[in-house]
């Protein structure tokens, strides 16, 4: 046997023979050694001979004898007993003094105890010498050796010595050596002799005859040079060295091999070492399943020591990264799995030329498959590959990839193992798609998927196995097809059993042959249907199966978006069931059932599955129920679990019948009117607690409900129904249907708001979709939750003012220690600070649905007006003038006709409900009233609101305050206010207040300037005629003023417009004689007033706008009077 290493290459080293013979003592096998094989072994054999022995029995005295006989011819036993003839003891004393003198020198040359001085070199020293100077020689220089590789912190070096290189004194060096340590242990201990040993030329060799010779030692000589070893071999010369003694070793020991592999691993030192004994070895028996070598990587790599498997992993990564070397254990390893292989590809792919692979003919008897007995062995290998490539950065070379290609594209036989492997290959090609470079691979790999495809029952009839690889293709295509790039990568780890990184672009190229050229979405579904149930499933079955393909084909929808039926392949499923019930059961249901009532999408509402008939579900039921006759026999074959499967179905289509249908018919709106209308009025049947499961649904879908042209009829039962579950669970509810209202802006942002942010602002209601207030069943829900909203801050406020009241009582304690008498006001401020908020609150609530009440720019285009209300209940007012049209109370155009529909539109319809909203806030809080009057508002809204409010009475007790503001605006809009309270409410009350109205107006006639005579009167002067025509004995009061007015404003214009001169006389005239100003027949006369149109007057003088306005009054309060006479 011949070591690898170069230094001793050419020795002659211990067989494996001749160690077996001496760890035995058989005396018979060692007689038969040669020479040579002897030769090595003397130092042993001769002190074995010559010592006392301590086994004083008759059989190892003839032992003895033999032993003798046997060293008596061979001439070196004389060196040797010389050797044994000296003083040791004195040897050993001199030693230990030559070691302290180095320490004391510091580990230099200090002079030798044991060598005197040298004449010559080391060599020709050994060769002069007796046998005593040999010892000592061979000693000083083995100790020299032992302290520099303890002060050497584990770095390598290799010692130049001229006594272990020699050629012609080896054998002789090594009888010394082996002496030596025999006789001295406890100086130089065999482990630190076998540590020195690998720090000289010829190092294995001496260690091995030294081994050989105290065979006892072999497993603790092992042992020290692996815990002293390196954790990568490979990487280092002092490593490759001492793997390469140890290997050899082993090889002289061969049945110790594996006992020292595993000492390997468990200390995690030289992988190298593990691998090259796992190519060493030679079993007896030969395994013909699985190699020894991808039995013992496999178990590194897929083992759950992960310690392990990073150490073994760094060994193939650090590797490869140095060029190709024959010497490196790693190609070694990789040479032998590579011959594996090839050894078990069909013949016909065992070639280096793909394309004679790809040519090869493709009739099943033409095509070489992969032998049977060869089938775990090429699984075992494919995972192996696997694990070196995914987990241990393995990068095959083009032979190794080739090669790998061929035989993962191959054909096994139909049996259960070659179902396996054809799984692996499968998803080893996923895993490592780069195994696949050139056309003509790619080519290979078409092909055999298209093969499995085709043979796929026959495996799975011949195999006797229900999950097959079948199921496999179809869910990864699947999964290709929805882009569920990690649900592949999924199933290909949990295949190979390992957990691989794979990119998800890496999948790419498969994606795209599997998608278009081998499985198109239609056949994938069309395949599926045809794909038989499984019979019995249960959850004892594992495994990929049909029903794992089905699940995921109607979770795409693809049957309905192929027209493909799956309801009767669904059903047979659900009768071939037994107890475990299968994990995917249900959710296989679930998606079935959605795939029933939801439509595949909105543009194809007809895209749904067929359900289970009711035939169908009767006849599993019918076999429990049936009578024991022989007839009924033929029924008992549906299991327990069927009937739960398809109780369960029954439950939960039902249920999901009414959720769902639900969102889909209010998410057809208006095209799906009849069908929500039915669902709709089926749930007014219901009690307001069991619409409870259905609030969410219907809150959700609310904004749909404003779209354009939803029937009437839905928006009212819609209300009905929120209504309904108002009175059990209000303030989730409300909560829900805040959110579901809100903007579509917001709701692209996902801002939700909760009970608290409602409560603390309640004006969060009004923030909602602008829709809403042109929607009248649903604006009433929403002022039903403003409402309580409102009363929800209050209360808030209210607790909150009180949790805190104790404790700003005590720091107010605190603060006003040594104050006598200080007044406690702090609380009286917070009170007074919650009350202003929460009006605030109130009133801007209400001017915000006053501002809903006025009609946008299109409606009134087409005609809508905010007096409707008011001229509906008091007849319209006659003789209104065109100059009328100048103040701002007269809308134009009073004859105007009603917008399309009436009186009955839908702006008219929200008027009418915010007026009885703000009705009750009125009356239940009067200063609300008092406070958004005084704030103002659009003089357009007055006639709307003195109509529909009938607690705007209470205003006519705050009037006269409101007159007495000196806001020229403020003092405007409480006359105008006035005129249609007067109107609306013709009491003594309004009378008085009517009175000072008109009395403050004379006195603001003498008090102001030019210009705001002019804003003040022009509003408030047609206010005047509602006065009298509410109060006629206001009259006199009324002529008095519009004649002193205009005398006012005829005196500053007198000297601009000469035509105004006769104006005073006419107004006196028609203040004294208002019947003769009427020409026959009742009418008002026109024709006296100059016909002046409204551009004139406009760019006319403001004293001389006035004055016409005067004078339409009196015409307007002349035709009133007439009227009502």
């Amino acid at each position: 046997m011949h070591g690898a290493m170069g230094d001793s290459a050419g020795l002659q080293f211990v067989s494996s023979y001749a160690f077996e013979a001496m760890q035995k003592v058989d005396v018979v096998r060692l007689a038969a050694l040669s020479d040579p094989e002897l030769r090595l072994l003397l130092p042993c054999l001769v002190r074995m001979a010559l010592c006392a022995p301590a086994d004083q029995s008759q059989s190892w005295a003839q032992d003895k004898k033999l032993i003798l006989r046997l060293l008596s011819g061979v001439e070196a036993v004389n060196s040797i007993v010389a050797l044994l003839s000296v003083d040791f003891h004195a040897l050993e004393q001199d030693a230990r003094k030559e070691q302290q003198l180095r320490h004391k020198a510091g580990g230099s040359n200090a002079e030798s105890i044991l060598v005197s001085q040298l004449q010559h070199g080391l060599t020709l020293e050994f060769e002069h010498s007796d046998p005593l100077r040999r010892l000592r020689l061979t000693l000083s220089e083995l100790l020299a050796i032992m302290n520099k590789v303890a002060d050497s912190n584990g770095e390598f070096f290799l010692k130049s010595s001229e006594l272990f290189e020699s050629p012609v004194y080896l054998e002789e060096v090594a009888d010394v050596l082996c002496i030596l340590q025999a006789e001295l242990p406890s100086l130089l201990p065999i482990v630190d002799v076998a540590e020195a040993l690998l720090h000289v030329r010829n190092g294995d060799w001496f260690l091995c005859l030294l081994v050989a010779n105290v065979p006892d030692s072999f497993n603790e000589v092992c042992r020290g040079l692996i815990k002293n070893g390196e954790r990568q071999d490979e990487e280092s010369v002092g490593g490759r060295r001492r793997t390469e003694a140890l290997r050899q070793l082993c090889q002289m020991n061969p049945s110790q091999a594996l006992n020292i592999r595993a000492m390997v691993v468990e200390e995690c030192h030289l992988p190298g070492l593990g691998v090259a004994l796992t190519l060493d070895y030679k079993p007896d028996a030969a395994d013909e399943a699985v190699s020894p070598l991808v039995s013992y990587v496999s178990g590194l790599l897929l083992g759950t020591n992960s310690k392990v498997r990073t150490w073994f992993s760094m060994f193939i990564r650090n590797g490869q990264q140095r060029k190709r070397e024959s010497s490196s254990v790693l190609w070694q390893m990789r040479r032998q799995l590579l011959l594996e292989l090839v050894a078990i590809l069909p013949r016909s792919r065992s070639t280096h030329v793909p394309n004679d692979g790809d040519v090869e003919e493709e009739g099943g008897s033409g095509y070489s498959g992969l032998r049977e007995e060869h089938v775990v062995k090429a699984s075992a290998l494919l995972r192996l590959y696997c694990a070196l490539m995914g987990i241990a950065g393995l990068r095959p070379t083009d032979e190794e990839a080739e090669q790998l290609l061929q035989l993962m594209t191959s054909r096994p036989p139909a049996t259960p193992a070659g179902v396996r492997f054809v799984s692996l290959s499968f998803c080893k090609l996923l895993a490592f798609p780069t195994l696949v470079s050139t056309p003509e691979q790619e080519q290979l790999m078409v092909m055999w998927l298209s093969w499995m495809i085709k043979e796929e029952e026959y495996f799975e009839s011949a195999a006797g196995v229900s999950a097959s690889f079948g199921e496999m293709l179809l869910l990864v295509a699947m999964y290709f097809h929805s882009n569920q790039l990690s649900s592949i990568i999924e199933l290909v780890c949990s295949t190979l059993g390992m957990k691989i990184a794979i990119k998800p672009s890496s999948l790419s190229k498969m994606k795209t042959i599997f998608t278009q050229e081998i499985f198109t979405e239609q056949v994938v579904t069309a395949h599926a249907v045809r794909v038989a149930v499984t019979n019995n499933l249960s959850a004892n079955i594992t495994g990929f199966l049909p029903i794992h393909c089905i699940y995921q084909l109607l979770r795409s929808r693809a049957f309905t978006k192929h027209k493909v039926s799956i309801k009767d392949w669904i059903y047979r499923q659900l009768c071939e069931t037994t107890t475990p019930i299968h994990t995917q059961l249900i959710p296989l249901i679930d998606a079935y059932i959605n795939s029933i009532l939801t439509p595949a999408s909105k543009a194809n509402p007809e895209a749904t599955n067929q359900p289970i008939t009711e035939q169908e579900i009767l006849n599993v039921f019918q076999s429990s129920a049936g009578q024991a006759d022989g007839s009924r026999a033929g029924r008992q074959r549906y299991s327990i679990t069927t009937q739960l499967l398809i109780l369960y179905y029954i439950l939960s289509y039902e249920e999901n019948l009414l959720a769902s249908t639900k969102q889909l018919a209010f998410q057809k709106l208006p095209s799906g009117s009849p069908r929500l209308m039915r669902i709709l009025e089926h749930l007014t049947l219901l009690s307001p607690g069991d619409l409870i499961p259905y609030a969410e649904a219907l809150t959700a879908s609310m904004a749909l409900l404003l779209e354009p042209a939803v029937p009437r009829r839905i928006l009212q039962t819609a209300n009905k129904l929120w209504m309904g579950l108002n009175t059990v669970m209000p303030r989730r509810l409300w909560v829900m249907t805040v959110n579901a209202l809100q903007p579509s802006a917001k709701l692209l942002r996902q801002q939700r708001y909760t009970q608290n942010d409602l409560m603390v602002d309640p004006l969060i209601v009004l923030r909602c979709d602008q829709r809403v207030y042109r929607c009248p069943p649903v604006m009433d829900i929403v002022l039903h939750m403003l409402n309580g909203y409102l009363l929800a801050s209050k209360a808030y406020l209210q607790c909150h003012l009180k949790e805190t009241a104790d404790f700003d009582r005590q720091s107010q304690t605190v603060s006003s220690l040594g104050v006598p008498g200080q007044p406690d006001t702090p609380e009286v401020t917070r009170e007074e600070l919650k009350n202003a908020l929460l009006s605030a609150q109130d009133s801007a609530a209400v001017q915000i649905l006053l501002e809903v009440c006025l009609p946008s720019s299109e409606e009134q285009q087409l005609g809508a007006t905010t007096d409707s209300l008011l001229r509906s209940i008091r007849g319209p007012v006659p003789g209104k003038s065109k100059q009328g049209s100048l103040g701002p109370a007269a809308k134009g155009g009073v004859e105007a006709a009603e917008p399309e529909g009436g009186l009955l539109s839908d702006l008219r319809e929200v008027q009418c409900l915010i007026c009885c909203l703000l009705h009750q806030m009125f009356i239940a809080d009067p200063n609300i009233a008092k406070l958004v009057h005084f704030q103002g508002y659009p003089q357009a809204l007055l006639p709307l609101t003195v109509a529909g409010i009938p607690s705007i009475h209470i205003c006519l007790d705050f009037i006269p305050e409101l007159l007495a503001q000196p806001q020229l605006e403020k003092q405007i809009f409480a006359i105008q206010l006035l005129s249609y309270l007067c109107t609306q409410y013709a009491l003594p009350k309004s009378l008085s207040v009517a009175r000072l109205a008109i009395s403050v107006m004379g006195t603001l006639l003498t008090v102001l300037t030019r210009a705001k005579r002019f804003l003040f009167f022009m509003p408030t002067l047609p206010c005047l005629v509602a006065f009298c025509q509410a109060f006629p004995p206001l009259y006199d009061d009324v002529a008095a003023l519009l004649v002193q007015v205009g005398q006012v404003c005829s005196s500053d214009v007198a000297t601009k417009a000469r035509d105004i001169d006769p104006f005073i006389a006419r107004l006196q005239y028609l203040k004294e004689k208002p019947l003769e100003a009427v020409v026959s027949g009742g009418r008002p006369c026109k024709l006296t007033l100059p016909q002046k149109t409204a551009e004139e007057l406009g760019g006319a003088d403001p004293d001389v706008q006035l004055c016409y306005c005067i004078e339409a009054t009196f015409m307007d309060i002349i035709s009133c009077t007439l009227h009502g006479l």
